[in-house]
């Protein structure tokens, strides 16, 4: 049976290199179970399925500010070797060659997550543009309703609410989960 990888094991590996959400190449590889060093062969060994823009190699400042930013990087301090950082378009692409449950597993949720993402971004977008009410709200709770979808743990809770609030300057969004115990 392979482990299900749910966006909550992706989420807190995206980063934002030169106005890109990317993956590092470690934290691929760790999501696939597979060392980086194949996650960066498979690369070079299919060089047309990696054009521009799929792929990035992170500049010896950039390396230093992740260094600096993220401890999860600290292992990159002394290595001479700028890591590389998948796009979305290289993420999908590097499914089609690395093979295994996990992998799949691991495509699937990081696939589910750039959605979940854009679909929340194209709602704040007509938020900020809606002027009926009824839209407003209708909108709120849609966007309430991703935020809950991607930040849910997947964990039975007996009752429990959360609150989400947003600050997006001109908007201000506040979604409220109540969850329950299923059994």
């Amino acid at each position: 049976m392979s482990n299900i990888v749910k966006f909550s094991d992706v989420q807190d590996k995206f980063i934002t290199i030169r106005e890109q959400v990317v993956l590092l190449d470690s934290d691929v590889a760790e999501l696939y179970g597979v060392e980086t060093k194949e996650v960066n062969q498979a690369v070079k060994n299919n060089p047309k399925k990696f054009p521009t823009g799929f792929t990035m190699e992170t500049t010896r400042d950039e390396k230093n500010e992740l260094v600096k930013y993220f401890d999860r990087f600290n292992k990159l301090k002394h290595s001479t070797v700028c890591p590389t950082s998948f796009t979305e378009q290289g993420l999908y692409m590097l499914a089609t060659i690395l093979t295994g449950d996990k992998a799949i597993d691991t495509t699937i949720a990081i696939i589910q997550a750039f959605a979940q993402l854009r679909e929340l971004q194209r709602t704040v977008a007509e938020l900020s543009e809606a002027h009926e009410e009824f839209q407003q709200k209708s909108l709120m709770q849609k966007g309430g309703d991703i935020i809950a979808e991607l930040l849910d743990d997947g964990l039975k809770k007996s009752e429990e609410e959360t609150s989400i609030e947003l600050n997006f300057a001109v908007l201000k969004f506040k979604h409220t989960i109540k969850r329950k115990n299923n059994n």
